[in-house]
């Protein structure tokens, strides 16, 4: 089944963006009858003011361990290499930076516990790419509900018959019918085992690698094509300023904490992909 792809540019959506309503204009005379509109998380996250500033976070003994040992010794080192990470990566772990990594860890281990502080990127959903200072943003509580707002404001504007699948950037690994997710989702035939053990077991074995659809409002779709769809609306979508916080601090020549609002608003963001079947 062949799909095309429309890429939506947005203004970037800052918190307190009726992300609703931005999605409804955007669309708007894109749509056809059985297109699958695609969200990032992310940015529903951001407009939604999911947001925690770490610089009011206060790190305790074990994400300072986490963050100093963990991170650089054995990210940096051994489980790097059997997780097959890029040298580039490699490099970035040996010097993560203790103070403001001990403090991210810290918030991992708050809001999505210690196995999923463990993870070197991407902790249970919290992302702080694109967003500036010290902000990171916090996954959605129940992606499912937000799909189904989004796709009840996208009905009652076009009157089309519409899907929305709202998608996560961070890896679901797959083996013939084994999908494992990185997180607790609403799709049937995704499990989920540990964010830790999952990117283990995914990496390790060359499992296939796709973005994880977190909720889909809709248009039934089975597992397997679920995944590829996801996938392939992340990979169209792109990574906005950049796919780490280094790569967004590389981008403006700043540190990481340094990004400002100002600075995301002059990158092409787009959060919205249309995915229509070919033939339509």
């Amino acid at each position: 089944m062949k799909f095309k792809v429309i890429r939506v540019k947005t203004d970037y959506w800052r918190p307190g963006t009726d992300h609703l309503g931005e999605i409804v204009e955007a669309v708007r005379g894109l749509v056809r009858d059985g297109d699958i509109v695609t969200v990032s998380e992310k940015a529903i996250s951001t407009a939604s003011g999911l947001l925690i500033d770490e610089s009011r976070v206060k790190a305790g003994r074990v994400a300072r361990l986490i963050a100093g040992f963990w991170m650089r010794r054995i990210w940096g080192g051994p489980l790097g290499r059997l997780t097959r990470l890029r040298e580039k990566t490699i490099i970035r772990l040996r010097g993560y930076p203790f103070e403001e990594g001990a403090i991210h860890k810290q918030l991992a281990i708050r809001y999505v516990g210690l196995l999923q502080a463990l993870r070197h990127y991407s902790e249970g959903g919290i992302d702080a790419s694109n967003l500036p200072y010290s902000l990171v943003s916090l996954p959605l509580k129940r992606p499912s509900r937000e799909a189904e707002r989004i796709r009840n404001a996208l009905i009652s504007s076009t009157g089309l018959s519409l899907s929305v699948m709202i998608v996560d950037g961070d890896t679901t690994y797959s083996w013939r019918n084994l999908h494992l997710a990185p997180r607790r989702v609403e799709i049937p035939g995704l499990i989920h085992i540990g964010g830790l053990l999952t990117f283990l077991i995914g990496r390790m074995l060359g499992f296939k690698a796709r973005a994880t659809p977190l909720a889909l409002s809709g248009e039934d779709l089975n597992p397997d094509l679920a995944l590829e769809l996801a996938d392939l609306a992340h990979r169209i979508r792109g990574h906005g300023a950049g796919r780490t916080v280094w790569d967004m601090g590389e981008r403006f020549g700043v540190g990481p904490s340094q990004v400002t609002w100002e600075m995301l608003e002059r990158v092409n963001h787009s959060p919205i992909v249309i995915l229509r079947k070919m033939g339509k």
